[in-house]
């Protein structure tokens, strides 16, 4: 453990978020069993569709961040910081699917929705400097590993690419369909999870080890 924990360590973590309970309906509909689903606002896709494949990314990176979360020791100081950062990181995925899941239009005529804000994405980048600063810069590629807590956030890190790159292809087939902040956010997020996953490792005392490339 680094002495003191982030804690004395100057990041900035966030207040307890408020958990606001959504209704929610039953599980089954049969509704989908033609292979469509509906959007927010009731209009209905194909859920092979480059929207629900974005939608379905977000879905996967969020699991993925919340299997990472399992593997923090709470009680510990430095884990448990990490592990409201990730709270807040899959309130914010959620956010995303549900932008991505509303039709531009419906969430024009709405006087509330979820958002992701510029500050969300600052606040992503503070966690970002703050751990390289504990952890120290590096030059090099550095292999997915370590320990279990880091080997979870590489692969949450990797599927957030993916989850970005979905939505790319959505925001390139319909650009008025994805806020750039939102790609943004997706971008500057796995970045915070490669930081993670090295501070997890500088935790554990497990070095980074720097690809060796094989040169002809």
């Amino acid at each position: 453990m680094l002495a003191g924990g982030l804690a004395g360590s100057g990041i900035v973590v966030p207040k307890a978020l408020e958990v606001r309970e959504a209704a929610m309906t039953k599980i089954y509909t049969r509704t989908g069993d033609a292979g469509e689903t509906s959007l927010a606002g009731g209009s209905r896709i194909a859920k092979n569709s480059a929207r629900v494949e974005a939608c379905g990314a977000v879905d996967e990176a969020n699991s993925c961040v919340g299997h990472a979360r399992a593997a923090l020791e709470v009680a510990a100081d430095d884990e448990l910081h990490l592990d409201i950062m990730l709270n807040f990181v899959q309130h914010r995925l959620f956010d995303c699917s549900s932008l991505l899941a509303t039709p531009a239009d419906v969430r024009a005529g709405r006087t509330k929705s979820p958002a992701i804000r510029p500050e969300d994405i600052a606040q992503l980048e503070s966690w970002i400097d703050d751990l390289t600063d504990a952890v120290g810069e590096i030059d090099h590629f550095v292999l997915p590993g370590g320990c279990e807590e880091a080997c979870r956030l590489h692969i949450a890190r990797t599927v957030v690419r993916r989850a970005e790159r979905r939505a790319l292809d959505l925001a390139a087939e319909q650009p008025d369909e994805v806020d750039a902040i939102l790609l943004q956010f997706l971008n500057r997020l796995s970045d915070l999870l490669f930081t993670m996953a090295r501070y997890a490792n500088h935790v554990y005392g497990v070095r980074d080890v720097f690809w060796d490339p094989r040169t002809s």
